[in-house]
């Protein structure tokens, strides 16, 4: 096992608040792993952000009638908020900074003066009415792999890179009226397929750390030529570079994710030690880091593909990724959110109306691991009232009666079914077999078992200390339950145990 884990949820774009689909992913799923290892003693820093360099926050902000300055702004507080509101326990949160822009530049510039990026003349969409090149968010389409509806750069049906010039029907996505051509323009690339013998091994080799649909995706991605890839693009918005052969041209925003990444984690193990860290120390090749991502399906390419073979190209100065959890879409009954057509449910506002413990499992039991899922309201009420609210308030009434009995004995028969019930719930928090679902499994029908068991004398100890082992079992997702109940750990081992009056869960419908 490595010395410390480093745990990142890539950042969201800059272009509006989170809703319930972002936090059901990456970032619900980042917190909970984080809270277990913790509480198995281990160092874990945590780190996400947001990212303003995308084009989505140009897009976003022509559509809502404010300068791409207010919108970052706005949502960077809003994002912040956002996870304080549902529990995430950030360590390092990213922004727009100086630090980070130098950062980012001195990286590409390692690229550079290595020889690694190459100039290329590519073809892209560009719009003669308003000069300008149409690349990323400003270019819209149909992605020439899977044929769905996206934008340029990446498909997040498919997961593949969408060269600009290559999206069919493509159109100006700030006035799809715009007539639109194909001109060449000289960028400076990675040659990622120079790259793609040793990517194959390295995913052969981590093949456990992959769930299936990415692991299938990036076999397929793999098993062909890689096209290069963009690392400057010719606009106007993102990190400018300084590289004279390509003048006035910026950082593509998805050839930022490693050097984002570290930056991330330097800003987290900087929170927890309270001392400065270099940016790319905890990524250092024998740093003893394991790099585990949470992210969605939709971000596999920077963060699996263009991002690695970067680090390959500064020949073994870093240790690769090894962990990809990933995540596939969250619906809002059974439509994908949308906040142009304001179907969308806000983190905070349900988070203000609904105690954050019972979102926060019902996420979990409902979050879309291997295909979308879905959430709606009265379901949120349905299942929490009837799988965690009412049996645990009842469990709770049971343990009370018990306070103050003193020291209750607890049997070796109690003290194994407690560990059986702790060995569940590492089996669903450890990454190897991580799974928010089935922690949310185990705490329901635990709470079904308890609820179900008639309390005697003779056996109110057992009773009263599984309660207790089962609260430390999902204090990961029930947050503030457990930092309410449980008091000083009598320990697994534990022959006596002295029940103490346990708080209540209010039902959703009562918000």
């Amino acid at each position: 096992m490595s010395a410390r884990t480093v745990v990142i949820s890539p950042a969201p774009t800059a272009n509006g608040d989170l809703h319930l689909g972002h936090i059901a992913g990456p970032f619900l799923a980042a917190d909970v792993h984080t809270r277990y290892a913790r509480s198995q003693g281990r160092e874990v820093v945590l780190g996400t952000g947001f990212q303003d360099t995308s084009t989505f926050v140009v897009t976003t902000a022509h559509r809502r009638g404010v300068t791409p300055a207010e919108l970052v702004a706005t949502s960077a507080a809003q994002i912040s908020a956002s996870l304080e509101a549902m529990g995430i326990g950030v360590d390092g949160y990213t922004g727009d900074d100086d630090r980070f822009t130098k950062w980012v530049v001195d990286f590409i510039g390692r690229l550079h003066s290595a020889g690694k990026l190459e100039l290329r003349t590519m073809k892209f969409p560009y719009s003669p009415r308003s000069g300008r090149f149409l690349v990323d968010g400003f270019a819209s389409g149909n992605c020439p792999e899977c044929l769905a509806p996206c934008c340029a750069g990446l498909c997040e049906s498919c997961g593949q890179l969408v060269a600009a010039g290559e999206l069919l029907g493509v159109r100006s996505t700030l006035d799809p009226t715009d007539p639109v051509e194909l001109r060449e323009a000289d960028v400076l690339v990675l040659p990622v397929e120079r790259y793609r013998p040793q990517l194959q091994a390295h995913f052969a080799a981590h093949a456990a750390g992959l769930r299936p649909h990415m692991a299938q995706a990036v076999t397929a991605m793999l098993a062909r030529p890689l096209p290069d890839f963009p690392v400057t693009y010719q606009t106007s918005w993102g990190i400018e570079v300084p590289f004279p052969e390509v003048a006035g041209q910026r950082v593509n925003p998805n050839a930022e994710p490693m050097a984002w990444s570290m930056h991330c984690s330097a800003l987290a193990a900087e929170k927890r030690s309270g001392s400065v860290t270099a940016e790319d120390a905890l990524w250092l090749a024998g740093a003893d880091s394991e790099i585990v991502y949470f992210l969605g399906f939709d971000n596999i390419y920077p963060f699996a593909i263009a991002g690695p073979a970067m680090l390959l190209a500064l020949d073994g100065r870093y240790d690769l990724p090894t962990r990809y959890l990933t995540n596939e879409f969250y619906e809002l009954d059974h439509r994908k959110f949308s906040t142009s057509r304001g179907h969308v449910v806000w983190s905070r506002d349900l988070a203000a109306e609904v105690p954050r413990d019972l979102i926060r499992f019902h996420l979990a039991a409902t979050s879309p691991e291997h295909q979308r899922t879905s959430f709606s309201r009265d379901a949120l009420v349905r299942v929490t009232s009837s799988r965690l609210v009412s049996p645990w308030n009842r469990i709770a009434e049971e343990v009370d009666r018990w306070v103050g009995r003193g020291p209750l004995p607890v049997s070796s028969r109690s003290r194994r079914a407690a560990a059986r019930m702790a060995a569940r719930f590492a089996e669903s928090y450890e990454l190897a077999g991580f799974s928010l679902n089935r922690a949310a499994e185990t705490i329901a029908e635990q709470l079904a078992r308890l609820e179900a068991r008639s309390v005697t004398a003779a056996d109110a100890g057992d009773f009263c200390f599984e309660v207790d082992r089962l609260l430390r079992g999902a204090a990961p997702i029930l947050m503030d339950l457990a930092a309410e109940a449980l008091g000083p750990d009598a320990g697994a081992e534990a022959t006596s145990f002295t029940p103490a009056v346990l708080p209540r869960l209010r039902p959703a419908e009562e918000q």
